[in-house]
């Protein structure tokens, strides 16, 4: 790793400290903020590898929830939007509420997007035959994977519902079905893009940047690790370290994560919950 080597990598990992954590990632902060959001994480997994084998013991210092959130500016305010810019993930609910408003199988398909995580190429070629309603999994067949092995998508309860809807004005075996004045049998992506661009100031986003709005949510207000994060959005793992951490697809903990998601979506934000005074005892 070009950048973590100079500092962490002739280092025992027990000597490795959020402070030289933070000495890796400070420099390229700012000015290269997805690359050096990207060397923490593959620094965090390569830690949790060392911690669940014995070789680390206490808090991973790479951790964002631990000290270095407190060290390092929020990447998602000064990431600059570029290719694929990706809407905020603080203005998600509101972004959902509009998408709501307007009608349509394509509106439809691009929240079933952003709820899991998918690539718009893998929804829009979505079949029945890869949905199971009963279990709340989506399985994605090898051939249609970026990275070639088939990838099982748990489905929280808004997607179920979505699946529902398109369910009873099923027209082929293609859950979201083209425009049959078009002739297409499923959506194309092009699509999202043109109802992201009928949405106002959500236009200068694109659909492909909700997986970074899902992304950076996660890695900054969840505690769920970052293998379940990556295996969320179905990247190749290259590290041989991470790769032998993460053997099992963790379905359940993905589950969890991608419910924990739609309620994030459906919850306004700074709302606050009202705790209620227990009646005194007579």
């Amino acid at each position: 790793m070009t950048y973590a080597c100079p500092i962490l990598g002739k280092l025992p990992v027990e000597q490795i400290t959020t402070d030289l954590v933070y000495q890796v990632l400070e420099p390229i902060w700012t000015t290269k903020t997805e690359t050096a959001t990207r060397v923490r994480q593959r620094i965090e997994v390569v830690l949790d590898w060392c911690k669940a084998r014995g070789y680390l013991k206490g808090e991973n210092p790479a951790r964002l929830k631990g000290g270095l959130g407190e060290l390092l500016p929020k990447a998602q305010k000064i990431k600059k939007i570029e290719h694929h810019a990706a809407v905020p993930y603080h203005q998600i609910h509101d972004f959902v509420q509009e998408l709501r408003d307007l009608k349509g199988v394509a509106p439809l398909a691009l929240e079933f997007t952003l709820l899991t995580a998918a690539r718009t190429g893998e929804v829009v070629a979505a079949r029945w035959s890869e949905i199971d309603l009963i279990a709340k999994v989506w399985t994605v067949p090898a051939e249609r994977m970026k990275a070639g092995r088939e990838h099982r998508v748990p489905l929280c309860a808004r997607a179920i519902d979505i699946l529902r809807t398109m369910q009873l004005a099923r027209e082929n075996d293609f859950v979201f079905p083209g425009h049959s004045i078009n002739k297409h049998p499923h959506l194309s992506t092009g699509a999202f893009l043109a109802v992201m661009k009928r949405m106002g100031k959500y236009g200068e986003y694109t659909p492909h940047g909700l997986r970074s709005s899902f992304r950076d949510w996660a890695a900054e207000t969840t505690n769920f690790a970052n293998e379940t994060l990556e295996l969320a959005l179905a990247h190749t793992i290259k590290n041989k370290a991470e790769a032998a951490y993460r053997r099992q697809d963790q379905l359940e903990k993905r589950a969890a994560l991608m419910q924990k998601w739609q309620q994030f979506v459906e919850t306004l934000p700074n709302s606050s919950v009202v705790q209620l005074k227990r009646p005194r005892k007579p």
